[in-house]
């Protein structure tokens, strides 16, 4: 389900939903408008909005409601995860079937999904004041959230499943942390390309319109790092090779401690770097630059999954 919403949230980004729904409304808003009134009042609101005014001027009804529905779905989804993760677990927690550590873990997955609801909202008021787009720093927070509280999901469940046991490893679970680190810079840095369209510059591989190092990568003093587009983006696909690599190295190590986890490792690796690289050749497609968000939650979870397999814990558990 957790794959499923970070998909759902590219769409909504990529097909600019996300600004669609200028109001949050926790409880009531899992119902959409039911009434042709209701329609109305509410396509009234989006008008004036900064979106409407400089980008959608030209939209009725129909084309407002188009866009409404990849937003509207990317709230009832998360609301509806909210739903499956907290019912079962208050289940359990009442019977007194989780205890320790893994209770305390659910009951954290319950204050992170809301936390990422209330996060989601501080990341679309800041595109409905001025500016008709979102912060790319709020984004970044926004999917960075997503993906951990995800990770922190299937960190539990590894922990609850039988597994085969495997030999614990220091090295490899530092290296594997390490790795996961550098993995977390690159999803950000994903994040501000889609924040600033970044991936729209460029669209040949491995060149960039002919150049390896573009113009304009180091021109703006301000902030350079974190806004200037043409950076980013070629920080992002040149961090993506030295993640592809190490990735790769750290997969071959793992062959023969933790075969499922070193596959997993390098084939979620190979996936996401081509449809990286798919994703800038074509102009960022939809289909393939939601896949490529989605690609992200794979790699995060096959680390975590090779961490998983050397930590002392896995060994003893299983």
């Amino acid at each position: 389900m957790v794959f499923a919403m970070v998909l759902i949230g590219g769409i909504t980004r990529l097909t600019g939903s996300g600004l669609s729904m200028v109001e949050w409304r926790p409880l009531m808003g899992m119902l959409p408008p039911l009434t042709d009134a209701e329609w109305q009042r509410v396509f009234g609101i989006y008008q004036q909005s900064p979106q409407y005014a400089e980008v959608n001027a030209w939209m009725g009804l129909a084309d407002f409601q188009r866009i409404f529905f990849w937003e509207y779905l990317h709230r009832l989804f998360g609301r509806l995860i909210g739903v499956v993760v907290m019912v079962p677990g208050l289940y359990f927690l009442a019977r007194r079937r989780l205890r320790g550590r893994p209770a305390k873990w659910v009951i954290a997955s319950f204050v992170f999904g809301g936390l990422q609801g209330v996060l989601g909202w501080w990341m679309v008021k800041s595109g409905l004041v001025d500016r008709p787009e979102v912060s790319h720093f709020r984004l970044a927070a926004h999917l960075s959230l997503a993906l951990f509280v995800g990770c922190w999901i299937w960190w539990l469940m590894l922990d609850l499943r039988v597994t085969v046991a495997h030999e614990a490893d220091s090295r490899l679970k530092r290296w594997g942390w390490i790795f996961m680190a550098i993995l977390a810079v690159q999803i950000v840095y994903g994040a501000f390309m889609a924040g600033t369209r970044a991936g729209y510059m460029y669209q040949s591989w491995p060149d960039m319109h002919g150049q390896f190092w573009p113009d304009g990568a180091w021109t703006r003093p301000s902030g350079n790092l974190t806004s200037n587009p043409i950076f980013i983006h070629f920080f992002h696909r040149t961090l993506a090779w030295g993640v592809l690599v190490l990735g790769l190295w750290h997969a071959w190590r793992l062959r023969d401690v933790a075969r499922k986890a070193s596959i997993f490792l390098a084939s979620s690796l190979a996936l996401q770097f081509v449809l990286g690289v798919g994703t800038i050749v074509m102009a960022m497609p939809i289909a393939m630059a939601a896949a490529h968000q989605g690609g992200a939650f794979l790699l995060l979870s096959a680390t975590l999954m090779a961490i998983h397999a050397v930590s002392p814990r896995s060994a003893q558990s299983s």
